[in-house]
C-alpha cells in the first residue's frame, strides 16, 4: 500500500513543529554547560572549589547524555510502535517538566536526578523528529529539510546564550532559567492533540499489524552490521562535542571570573557556528556525497578543536573567531547524520535505528565526560589540556567512515 502524501500545510506543520521541540532540545543541552558553575556554587556554598565545580559539570553532563542515550532507544523504539508524532509530543513533555523542576532543586544530588530525567526527553525528540520529517518531505527536499532541523537544536543553544547574556546566570541567579525550560510543555501538548502522523509509518502498520518491533531486530542478522557502523559514525562527533569542545565554556567562566556575560558570549559565539555548520552538514553530504563529506569534517574538527585549546585562550581577541570556526565544522556531522541515519534502516524500525545509533553515542559520551572529569581533576583543572587529548576522538572518523555504506544515490524505502 503505497502511503498518502501529507498537504503541503500539513507537512509546513510537521516541519515546524519537530524544529521547535528540537530548538527547545538545545535549550536543554546548552543550559548546564553556562549554568552548571552558578549552580555549583549555589549549592555548595562553602564547599566549592573550582576543580570541584569542573567534576560536578562532567557529572551533571554525563547525567543528561545517559538520559539521552536511553531515552533516545526507548522512546525511538516507541515511535515505531505507536507513532512518532505521539512519541516526540511525549519526549518534549518529558524534558520540559522535569527542566522545570529544577528550579526548586536543593541539593547536587537532586539537580543530577533532574538531569537524567531531562535527558530522557532530549534523547526520545532526535529520532521521532528527524524519522517523521524524514518520511513527509520527498527525497530531493530533505538535504535542506534535514539541515533546518538539525539546526534548530544548535538554534537552541544560540538563543539560551543570549537570553544569559542579556540575564547573566550567577551564583544568586539561575533559577529563572529551569523556570522558562519548563515552557515547551506547551509545545509538546499542541503535538500530542494536532500534529498529523507520518504517512510511511501508517502504511507501514497496515501492511504489518502483527509484527511487533523490537530493539533486539537491529542487532539480528538483516541489520547487524548497519546498526553497528550507525552507531560507530554516531558516536565519534557526539564524544568530540562533549568530552572534548564543550569544555571551552568552563575555561571561559573559569578565566574570566566576574566578567559573568563572557561565559554566555563563548557559547552564543560557538552556538552561532554551529547553527550554520548542522544546516550546512546535510548539504556538504549532498554535494560530495556521503563518504568524502565525513572525511574532510573529520579532518578539520580534529584540527580545529586542537587550535581552539592550544593556539588561543579566553580573553585573547583570536578565542571566539576560532571558538565559532570549530563550532561550524564540528557540528557539520550532525546536519550529516540527520541525512545519513534514516538512509540506513527500513521504515518499519527506522525511528528505532536512528535512535540507537544515534543515542548509543551518548553512553560512549557519557562515559568520556566522566573520564574527561577525572583527567581534569589529575591534571589540577587544566582544561587546555583535557580538551586537546579528547579532541583526538575527532580522528577516529577519518577510518570509520570506510566502512560505512555509501547511500549517496539511495532513496529513503518502505
Amino acid at each position: 500500500m503505497n502511503p498518502t502524501p501529507l498537504s503541503p500545510v500539513a507537512r509546513m506543520a510537521v516541519l515546524a513543529a519537530a524544529f521547535l521541540g528540537l530548538l527547545f532540545d538545545g535549550v536543554e543541552l546548552g543550559l548546564m554547560p553556562v549554568a552548571s558553575l552558578s549552580v555549583s556554587k549555589s549549592l555548595l556554598g562553602a564547599q566549592f572549589t573550582p576543580t570541584l565545580g569542573g567534576a560536578w559539570f562532567a557529572k551533571f553532563t554525563a547525567s543528561l547524555l545517559l538520559g539521552a542515550a536511553i531515552g533516545g532507544m526507548l522512546l525511538g523504539n516507541l515511535g515505531d510502535r505507536i507513532g512518532r508524532t505521539r512519541a516526540m509530543g511525549i519526549s518534549i513533555l518529558f524534558y520540559s517538566v522535569f527542566a522545570g523542576l529544577g528550579a526548586w532543586a536543593k541539593t547536587q544530588e537532586q539537580m543530577l536526578v533532574l538531569r537524567f530525567l531531562v535527558g530522557l526527553g532530549v534523547g526520545g525528540v532526535w529520532p521521532n523528529g528527524i524519522t517523521l520529517v524524514s518520511e513527509c518531505w520527498s527525497n530531493a527536499s530533505r538535504p535542506v529539510v534535514s539541515g533546518v532541523m538539525s539546526a534548530g537544536l544548535n538554534a537552541g543553544i544560540l538563543l539560551l546564550s543570549q537570553l544569559a547574556r542579556l540575564w547573566p546566570i550567577t551564583a544568586d541567579s539561575w533559577r529563572w532559567v529551569f523556570q522558562m525550560a519548563a515552557a515547551p510543555a506547551l509545545l509538546g501538548l499542541a503535538v500530542l492533540l494536532f500534529l498529523p502522523e507520518s504517512p510511511q509509518w501508517l502504511a507501514s502498520r497496515g501492511q504489518e499489524k502483527k509484527v511487533k518491533v523490537r530493539l533486539r531486530d537491529l542487532l539480528g542478522p538483516e541489520l547487524r552490521s548497519i546498526t553497528l557502523i550507525g552507531i560507530v559514525i554516531s558516536s565519534i562527533p557526539m564524544v568530540g562535542a562533549w568530552a572534548a569542545s564543550k569544555w571551552m565554556i568552563p575555561w571561559a567562566d573559569s578565566v574570566a571570573g566576574s566578567n559573568a556575560g563572557y561565559k554566555a558570549a563563548t557559547q552564543g559565539w560557538w552556538a552561532l557556528g554551529a547553527t550554520l555548520g548542522s544546516f550546512m552538514g546535510a548539504q556538504l553530504a549532498g554535494w560530495l556525497g556521503r563518504r568524502r563529506s565525513y572525511l574532510l569534517i573529520s579532518i578539520f574538527s580534529t584540527l580545529l578543536t586542537v587550535a581552539m585549546f592550544q593556539w588561543t585562550a579566553p580573553l585573547q581577541s583570536s578565542f571566539h573567531p576560532i571558538v565559532f570556526a570549530q563550532g561550524f565544522v564540528a557540528t557539520l556531522f550532525f546536519g550529516w547524520l540527520a541525512l545519513y541515519l534514516p538512509e540506513l534502516f527500513p521504515a518499519r524500525v527506522r525511528a528505532s535505528g536512528s535512535g540507537l545509533a544515534f543515542n548509543s553515542g551518548r553512553f560512549a559520551t557519557a562515559a568520556g565526560v566522566f573520564l574527561a572529569g577525572s583527567l581534569l581533576s589529575a591534571l589540577g583543572g587544566d582544561y587546555p589540556m583535557v580538551g586537546t587529548v579528547c579532541s583526538m576522538i575527532y580522528g577516529l572518523g577519518i577510518l570509520a567512515i570506510w566502512f560505512a555504506p555509501d547511500t549517496t544515490k539511495s532513496s529513503l524505502s518502505q
